[in-house]
């Protein structure tokens, strides 16, 4: 008898470019988005679970040097996105379309900046560990 060992596929190639890291943020960020707004008229932790999640996915799914764009895109793919589909639900009502997105904005608020604090920290500590040590070798 002989055994096979099942191992997980492994990403092939470097990563995904910043294009890529774009359209993969943006899109998982609509769909839930859109499903809660379908079901539950409104934003709440599934989409917030989903902005941190395609954070996480840019820095660990990008290339090397593409973590400045992980880190931005979230939050203008989710405010890009809410804004979308509150025109596509609610028509174009100026006042209406305005309330929704606000409040669309604020109940995000919190997974946004738990998000941004951990994706600059990242970027910073990237930047920090890539520059040349200052120690004076004796």
């Amino acid at each position: 008898m002989s055994t096979t060992s099942t191992t997980k596929p492994l990403i092939q190639g470097p990563g995904l470019k910043a294009p890529g890291i774009v359209v993969m943020q943006f899109l998982c960020i609509a769909l839930f988005t859109l499903i809660e707004l379908v079901f539950r008229s409104g934003v709440g932790i599934i989409t917030g679970i989903a902005i941190c999640a395609s954070l996480y996915g840019g820095l660990r799914f990008g290339r090397k040097g593409t973590t400045y764009v992980s880190v931005v895109t979230p939050p203008i793919a989710f405010a890009l996105s809410l804004l979308l589909l509150t025109i596509l639900f609610d028509g174009f009502r100026p006042s209406r379309v305005g309330i929704d997105v606000i409040a669309g904005l604020a109940s995000q608020a919190p997974f946004l900046i738990i998000s941004a604090l951990y994706g600059w920290f990242v970027y910073f500590n990237e930047k920090a560990k890539a520059r040349p040590s200052r120690k004076k070798s004796s």
